[in-house]
């Protein structure tokens, strides 16, 4: 039985340009590409069109696929000998769950590449003329999720983050925060 591949390959934030060399090459000889709501479609128009294409998004309390079944359908598609590309915006290893699913792969013994992208963290801010660091200002950089995962995710803690670097990313902040969680 011939194996196939998982490509965990970043998307960047958005703009097509910024995709690496490496996701282009792989998301050209894709078999399926399933992939996040934070995708340009017109990057999904990269993939062959041949290509099976399936949407796996994810927004705030609403999963068309929870991360399980993402995963075992990654494990089934390369044990059908197909070559996946699993699609994140950003970066897959920056609150993309990329960890999770290489997990799942490696439990199953499936052979997976990670493809590293541009995170929106650093590109946004960089689009718009600011400087995460600067030599004369900010040595150091945080980048945090502004949600946590159900009950079991840990708690940012902002006193001790807020006095311990001098620049703060907060990516996927979902609601707005509460005061009382500043200090």
């Amino acid at each position: 039985m011939v194996h196939g591949k998982v490509f965990l390959v970043g998307a960047g934030p958005g703009d097509p340009a910024l995709l690496t060399v490496r996701a282009v090459e792989v998301l050209r000889a894709a078999d399926v590409v399933i992939y996040d709501r934070l995708v340009n479609k017109a990057i999904l128009e990269l993939a062959p069109k041949t290509a099976e294409k399936i949407y796996a998004g994810k927004r705030a309390g609403k999963h068309v696929l929870p991360q399980e079944k993402i995963n075992e359908l990654l494990v089934k598609k390369a044990l059908d000998g197909k070559r996946v590309v699993r699609l994140k915006g950003g970066d897959p290893f920056l609150f993309g769950r990329g960890g999770e699913e290489a997990e799942a792969l490696a439990e199953k013994h499936v052979d997976f590449e990670v493809v590293p992208g541009v995170t929106s963290a650093i590109a946004a801010p960089a689009y718009a003329g600011i400087p995460l660091t600067h030599r004369d200002y900010a040595s150091s950089l945080a980048i945090v999720t502004g949600h946590r995962a159900g009950n079991t995710g840990k708690i940012v803690n902002w006193s001790k983050l807020a006095s311990a670097v001098d620049t703060i990313v907060i990516l996927m902040g979902v609601e707005p925060l509460n005061p009382q969680q500043l200090s």
